[in-house]
């Protein structure tokens, strides 16, 4: 993983939310960026940037009590 790529996860991991929230927006994270990384393969400078919207979108969806991968998921990809 690049330091972009780090960089992106660790906005996710390093939130203010309780440790289970925390689990569940990292695993959305990862599955909403499977999602759609295909889209950015070949282009480095995008895909940083667009892991760090990604983080963003789960930070501004997630919410304390936070439980469904599924829904946070696509709430990220919605935004």
């Amino acid at each position: 993983m690049g330091k972009g790529t780090m960089r992106a996860r660790q906005m996710v991991v390093g939130a203010s939310f309780q440790p289970e929230t925390i689990k569940v927006m990292t695993e959305a994270f990862d599955t909403a960026w499977a999602t759609i990384a295909d889209n950015f393969r070949g282009h480095p400078e995008q895909i940083e940037a667009a892991r760090i919207a990604l983080a963003q979108a789960v930070l501004s969806v997630a919410h304390e009590d936070s439980r469904d991968v599924e829904a946070l998921k696509n709430g990220a990809l919605q935004v």
